[in-house]
C-alpha cells in the first residue's frame, strides 16, 4: 500500500514529533506532508529518517520559520492543497489541521489526534487574553477567524475514517466536538533513557517550558510559602513573572541539558506537575526515575499516575503519586503536606514499573497492530 503521513508542522522536536519518529520507525516508506518543514538536519534524520516533507505555501510566507502561527487563518486552506489522490492509506498526525486533508471514499484515512485544535476550542479565551486579542478591532478579527476555524474543524470530522486519541481524556473531547468515537493508544515515552537513582535529596522539582497553562507560577508561589526546597528547570515567556514570585527556597535553573535534568529529577523526593494536560510526558519521565508525582487531578494525568486526591488522606504502597483537586495554592499545599506525611510509603521500583506502560516499544507495536487491523477490515 502506498502511504502518506500528514503532520501539522515540523519546526522542532516536541512530543508530537516523537510520535512521528515512531511512525517512521514502523514504516519507512511514508511520503511526508506538513504545512512547514524547518527541522534541523539532526532532527530530520531522527524524525523523518532524512526525508524532507512536502510543504504548503505557508513555508514561503514572510517570517514563516518563527511566526508561522500568525498564519493560523490560512492553515485550513493550506492543508487542503495537498494532493493525496495517489495514496491508498493516509495517516494524519493532528493537533491542529492535519486531519482536514482531502481524501476520497476509496482511501483509508486514520487520524492520530493529540487534541482538537486548542486555540479554537478549550483554550479559546485564554489564547485571546494572552495574545492581547480580547479587545478592540484586532480582537474582533481574531474571534471571527477562530469562529471560522471551529466551523471548518467540525465540517472536516467526516474526512477521517478512524480516530485514534492519545488519551481517554482526548477521546472524550473528540466525541464531544466531532461526534466520533476514538480508540486510545498512549504516545511513546523514552522510558529506557531514565533509571532509578541511588541518592534521594531533600528537594522537590518541576520542569517545563514557562508558559501560562503549565502553571509553573502556581507551583513557585505555593512552594515559596513553605520551607521546602524547590528546583525549577526550564525557560520561556513567563520567566520574569515566575522569578518575581520565587522565594529564597526556590531555585530557578533555566534550561538544563538532558543529563543534568535527569540527574536532578533522580535525586528529588517528588516531582510537582500543575497543568491540565492532554497526555503529559514529563510526569511519566519522572516516574520512570522512580519519583512520585504530585499532580493536578484533571486531564490525562488521571490516566498516567496512580493515586488518590489529597482530600482522601489515603496513600497506598501501589500509588505512584498524589493528586490535588484545584489549581490553587491551598490545594497544592495540602497535597505536599500529605506527601510529607506518607513519603516512606512510595516504592521507587513500583513507580518505575508503572511508567513502563508507556514505553516507545509498546507504542510502536500497538500502533502497527491497530493500523494493520484497520487496513484488513477496510479491504474486506
Amino acid at each position: 500500500m502506498k502511504k502518506a503521513l500528514v503532520h501539522d508542522w515540523l519546526n522542532d522536536f516536541g512530543g508530537a514529533e516523537r510520535c512521528v519518529e515512531s511512525f517512521t520507525n514502523i514504516w519507512d516508506d511514508f511520503d511526508v506532508y506538513s504545512l512547514i518543514d524547518f527541522l534541523s538536519d539532526k532532527d530530520r534524520e531522527i524524525i523523518l529518517k532524512g526525508k524532507k516533507a512536502q510543504t504548503s505555501f505557508i513555508q514561503n510566507l514572510p517570517f514563516a520559520k518563527k511566526k508561522y502561527r500568525n498564519y493560523l487563518p490560512l492553515f485550513p486552506l493550506a492543508v487542503e492543497q495537498f494532493d493525496l489522490s495517489e495514496y491508498e492509506v493516509i495517516l494524519s498526525s493532528s493537533h491542529a489541521v492535519a486531519k482536514g486533508v482531502l481524501t476520497r471514499p476509496d482511501q483509508l484515512h486514520i487520524s492520530y489526534v493529540y487534541s482538537p485544535i486548542r486555540y479554537a476550542w478549550d483554550l479559546h479565551f485564554q489564547y485571546l487574553r494572552e495574545s492581547g486579542l480580547d479587545k478592540g478591532l484586532k480582537g474582533w478579527l481574531a474571534k471571527y477567524f477562530l469562529h471560522k476555524i471551529r466551523l471548518w474543524d467540525v465540517s472536516t470530522a467526516h474526512r477521517v475514517d478512524h480516530y485514534i486519541a492519545i488519551s481517554h481524556y482526548i477521546a472524550r473531547r473528540i466525541e464531544k466536538i466531532y461526534g466520533k468515537k476514538a480508540d486510545v493508544i498512549y504516545p511513546p515515552v523514552d522510558t529506557s533513557s531514565f533509571t532509578i537513582g541511588d541518592i534521594t535529596e531533600n528537594y522537590y522539582v518541576t520542569s517545563s517550558r514557562m508558559v501560562p497553562y503549565k502553571k509553573i507560577d502556581l507551583i513557585v508561589e505555593a512552594m515559596s510559602q513553605t520551607n521546602h526546597k524547590l528546583i525549577v528547570i526550564g525557560t520561556g515567556p513567563d520567566w520574569e513573572k515566575i522569578k518575581a514570585k520565587a522565594g529564597k527556597n526556590v531555585e530557578l535553573l533555566g534550561y538544563q541539558s538532558f543529563e543534568n535534568m535527569k540527574n536532578i529529577i533522580q535525586k528529588s523526593k517528588a516531582y510537582i506537575f500543575a497543568a491540565e494536560e492532554d497526555f503529559g510526558i514529563a510526569p511519566i519521565e519522572a516516574q520512570a526515575c522512580g519519583i512520585p508525582v504530585i499532580a493536578f487531578g484533571k486531564g490525562a494525568t488521571l490516566e498516567t499516575i496512580i493515586g488518590s486526591c489529597a482530600g482522601t488522606k489515603n496513600v497506598k504502597e501501589s500509588d505512584t503519586g498524589i493528586f490535588f483537586e484545584e489549581q490553587s495554592i491551598p490545594s497544592l499545599l495540602n497535597a505536599v503536606e500529605l506527601f510529607e506525611q506518607n513519603s516512606s510509603k512510595f516504592n521507587k521500583v513500583i513507580i518505575r514499573q508503572s511508567a513502563l506502560r508507556f514505553s516507545k516499544e509498546r507504542f510502536e507495536k500497538e500502533f502497527e497492530d491497530k493500523v494493520d487491523l484497520l487496513y484488513k477490515e477496510w479491504k474486506q
